[in-house]
């Protein structure tokens, strides 16, 4: 299609292309060269990339740590409880710092009060922890969004490039136009890349977001049920 057009617009400009696609390396594309072509939008979507991931790498171990909870935290805090051993229970909360246990910690201070006030306070811990577990993952959905437009924005500049090319040369030939084509393609791919990496890497991080959730509501339900067993 891109050759007819030459034919039309200029027959030399044959030549040319014939020239561009015998000089085409056999060794592949260098993927150094080919992301330096894509202008100086590049650095943005690069700087969008590092940030990306470190965000995922650093918020996925921050979440899996908060989950790392003994299965029988719970049910030693219950057995200490129904005893009247509070000490113990809080003890053992702070031997073991995980969202859950800070949770149950502040629960057992208020242990006196009434329960809707109990309830209240841990309720409160637990939505601190889920805001640090959800620390800036508002950046990498931002990128998420971002980082396509930084694409789009490099294409316009590109296609820009193209027609400056040719209306300072007047010469419509593969070699004009290879430049601009070179920036348009790689920067609406390395856009669309790092756009799809980090809305992957958002909603997989808010999922676990979710289930480290459900089990601190769980823990409140659980601590709340203890305290209202009788004492032995």
């Amino acid at each position: 299609m891109l050759l007819s057009i030459l034919l039309q617009v200029n027959p030399e400009a044959v030549d040319s292309t014939s020239a561009a696609v015998a000089n085409v390396p056999v060794d592949g594309i260098n993927i150094l060269d080919m992301l330096i072509k894509g202008g100086p939008i590049m650095i943005p979507i690069a700087l969008c990339s590092i940030i990306a991931v470190f965000i995922m790498v650093e918020r996925y171990f921050n979440i899996k740590k908060k989950f790392k909870i003994n299965s029988n935290f719970m049910s030693s805090i219950k057995d200490n409880v129904v005893n009247g051993n509070i000490a113990a229970a809080l003890n053992l909360c702070r031997t073991n710092p995980t969202p859950v246990s800070r949770m149950v910690e502040k629960g057992l201070i208020r242990i006196g009060k009434p329960l809707k006030d109990i309830e209240a306070s841990m309720e409160n811990v637990g939505n601190l922890e889920i805001s640090k577990a959800e620390k800036n993952l508002g950046v990498l959905g931002i990128i998420a969004g971002v980082a396509p437009m930084l694409g789009f924005i490099g294409t316009i500049m590109g296609v820009i490039t193209i027609f400056h090319s040719i209306a300072a040369t007047d010469n419509f030939s593969i070699s004009i136009v290879a430049g601009g084509l070179y920036q348009k393609m790689i920067t609406s791919l390395a856009g669309l890349v790092v756009g799809v990496f980090a809305y992957s890497g958002y909603h997989m991080l808010m999922m676990m977001v979710d289930r480290l959730t459900f089990r601190i509501e769980a823990a409140v339900i659980e601590f709340v049920d203890i305290l209202q067993e009788p004492t032995r």
